[in-house]
């Protein structure tokens, strides 16, 4: 498990430690999401158990919740509840000293609402709370958040609930965040951090939002924001629980109770915000984010919820090179390669001339031969055989893809499906051995109404009226097998939705296409150029006379996920021999994702490069500069391209110096002979270098390092110009 911080887990020992602990921290843990997206797998099992990175879901909740002081949780458990149950019974949680773990059981909650009413009535909480999730992966402490709450509730009574959120620049391509959730629009009072106004995108017309002029009666301005991220990690006073038990239209927790508490005059209940910037916090709400949050613990965001962390029992994984994960005992040819951020579990074997990059594979799986495997999740016990290509998939457990299969972009096999020999699954494809249910269900509505009286219609299996999960977890029939032909082995495609092919590439895991991309990238920068023009567009955070509040934090965490993903697709390019303008469609898709400019291109693919360099084996410094040569020699036609101007190769100065005195020292003494090989092959202009020289004549000294590092050479640039003159 993880360590706590401090004592009770951080929430006591600093000046309000006495009122915080009277009594015990309790945490409201909703272990069905009551959505759809990620049918099929959750017709099967559900979602709180489905595996990231190779851990359950709710695992990670459960250890941020201990790490950050929760004494007490009470685990909802509705679709699938005998399952979740088990798990939880089964694991140690429920032996943990000073954490206790029980569970709450319901066979006919449809909503959260529900859930919420169903604890109200059990009498189980007594003081203020924490409601999560169990698809929650954060790292973020709670005594700041609780000590704003339980002081504001002091002040006001009608202070129910704070909200956290964090910052998220939506993606001008997509208009929805990394996550793959739509671009959200929040009020908030700048200086009480009360939020005003709710909503996301998917709710406005035609882009146009109305605001109550009610709002700025006693307040001397609003902040407007397009660019937070919901982490529904909610702080509650116990009057939440009875609120829902006073409305039953309360079902969803944003679209309906959130939103009616803001409209609501005649309780004048009040929500505020609190915002974090250094730390983690994160929902897997779709495939998109399921891939995102992967790809962050991987990344080691999530610290110390990480893969080689042992916050799990039987932990195995170590940390390898390039952001790589082995367990020990895993089988693995030496002709097979292993590519950058990628996690192989325990008694996996991976055959000859295999080759895996940017995937979490699973335990017990068997991987043939000539495998092709990219950008992937293969779960537990999967059997993938000879010559078969995978790219950007989920693939479930008890799987097997016969020689040559191939699945393109986006598909997702759930449990026990076959592929058949040389059977090529199209893309965003859902394969299950349960046939597409004959009519679809709301998002309040259960995944999978398996304690149900059968809400849900699934074709050809037996009984349906009265499914339970026993039934599902056993083998499927021969007869069922039989008529499951439609992949060349076992398994239904299901038909792609009513929203099309659109809706299923933003919740996937697939990226989208390069050349695909390239359209929308110019489509997009033309709106761009002309949204400020245009009178129902959101204005930018704070331009109601705002401060925007923590900008340089904010900045600096957007950018070094912005430096995180410029790395791992610049490694992917090696790995994969990607063409250079391949990967300037991404890295300028990232741009405007990020909203970055052109100089942060050019500092992060400078990073990328130089730290490949560093990364690579050497025994001196002779070695290590021979390498960059090599490095920066075969990359400099793409290096070159984000560098335009001037501004941009002062930027790749400063980074320069900036990883020779943080990331990459190794570098440090060899700044000068850098410095001379890029001017030598024309990456870095005399102009720029000296420049760079003259905008440090008016810094500290302990900021002109370098500058003394690289005299001789600047001298012999002068002397070279005056030459020439």
């Amino acid at each position: 498990m993880v360590a706590k911080k401090g004592s009770r887990g951080g929430t006591v020992g600093d000046d309000a430690g006495e009122e915080l602990s009277r009594d015990p921290l309790q945490a409201i843990l909703l272990a069905d999401s009551f959505a759809t997206l990620f049918r099929p797998i959750t017709l099967e099992r559900p979602k709180v158990l489905l595996p990231l990175v190779n851990a359950p879901m709710i695992e990670y909740t459960l250890a941020w919740l201990e790490s950050a002081g929760v004494e007490e949780v009470f685990v909802f458990c509705c679709a699938h509840s005998k399952q979740v149950i088990e798990y939880l019974e089964k694991s140690n949680w429920l032996n943990q000293p000073n954490f206790s773990v029980s569970t709450i059981e319901s066979y006919n909650a449809m909503s959260a609402g529900d859930a919420l009413r169903l604890i109200y009535e059990k009498n189980v909480v007594h003081g203020d709370f924490v409601l999560v999730t169990g698809d929650t992966v954060s790292n973020m402490p709670l005594t700041q958040a609780l000590k704003e709450h339980k002081e504001r509730k002091k002040r006001d009574s009608n202070a129910v609930m704070t909200m956290v959120i964090k910052q998220s620049k939506p993606s001008p391509i997509t208009h929805q965040s990394r996550l793959g959730t739509e671009e959200l629009f929040m009020a908030i009072d700048p200086e009480t951090k009360e939020l005003l106004y709710y909503e996301d995108k998917s709710d406005t017309s035609k882009g146009t939002l109305t605001l109550d002029r009610t709002m700025l009666l006693d307040r001397s301005s609003i902040s407007l924001h397009n660019d937070k991220q919901d982490c529904y990690i909610d702080i509650c006073s116990p009057e939440v629980l009875s609120l829902f038990t006073d409305n039953f239209d309360y079902q969803h927790l944003r679209r309906h109770f959130v939103k009616g508490l803001l409209v609501d005059d005649l309780m004048g209940y009040k929500i505020f915000t609190h915002e974090i910037h250094s730390s983690y916090a994160a929902r897997v709400e779709n495939y998109r984010s399921y891939d995102t949050i992967s790809k962050d613990i991987i990344q080691r965001w999530t610290y110390p919820l990480v893969p080689d962390i042992q916050f799990l029992q039987n932990s195995l994984t170590k940390l390898e090179r390039r952001g790589t994960y082995r367990a020990s005992d895993v089988g693995l040819s030496r002709s097979a390669k292993m590519g950058p951020f990628t996690v192989i579990g325990s008694r996996t074997t991976i055959g000859k001339h295999s080759e895996v990059s940017n995937s979490v594979i699973g335990e017990d799986c068997v991987i043939g031969s000539n495998v092709s495997i990219d950008g992937c999740y293969i779960w537990n016990k999967v059997n993938i055989e000879d010559g078969c290509r995978l790219k950007h998939a989920i693939v479930c457990d008890g799987v097997t893809m016969k020689s040559g299969a191939v699945l393109e972009a986006g598909v997702v096999l759930s449990f026990k499906v076959i592929i058949g020999q040389n059977f090529v699954v199209p893309a965003y494809s859902k394969v299950s051995l349960l046939q597409q249910p004959v009519r679809q269900d709301s998002d309040e509505e259960l995944e999978y109404a398996d304690n149900s009286s059968g809400n849900i219609e699934i074709t050809s299996v037996p009984n349906t009226t009265d499914v339970l999960e026993e039934e599902l977890r056993t083998e499927v029939s021969d007869l069922q097998i039989q008529a499951a032909s439609e992949v060349g082995g076992a398994g239904f495609i299901w038909s792609v939705g009513e929203k099309g092919l659109e809706e299923e590439w933003r919740h996937s895991v697939a990226p989208i296409s390069a050349d695909r991309l390239l359209e929308i990238i110019k489509s997009a920068t033309n709106e761009l150029d002309t949204s400020n023009e245009e009178s129902n567009i959101l204005p930018p955070s704070g331009e109601l006379g705002l401060d925007s509040g923590n900008e340089s934090d904010d900045g600096r965490d957007d950018h070094a996920h912005f430096e995180k993903e410029v790395e791992a697709t610049f490694l992917r390019a090696i790995d994969e021999n990607v063409e250079e303008d391949h990967i300037i469609i991404e890295v300028n898709s990232l741009r405007l994702s990020y909203n970055m400019a052109s100089t942060d291109c050019a500092g992060a693919l400078f990073y990328a490069i130089m730290k490949y360099a560093v990364d690579t084996p050497h025994d001196s410094a002779g070695e290590l500069l021979k390498i960059t040569n090599g490095v920066i020699g075969k990359w400099e036609k793409l290096l070159k391209y984000y560098l335009p101007s001037l501004d941009e190769e002062i930027e790749v100065i400063l980074k320069f110096e900036e990883m020779c005195l943080e990331s990459t020292k190794e570098y440090a003494n060899l700044f000068s002979q850098i410095l001379h090989l890029l001017y030598d092959k024309d990456i870095l202009q005399e102009d720029g270098i000296l420049r760079w020289e003259s905008e440090k004549e008016q810094a500290d000294e302990s900021d002109k390092v370098f500058v003394k590092k690289a005299e001789k050479f600047l001298q012999w640039l002068k002397d070279a110009s005056e030459e020439e003159d």
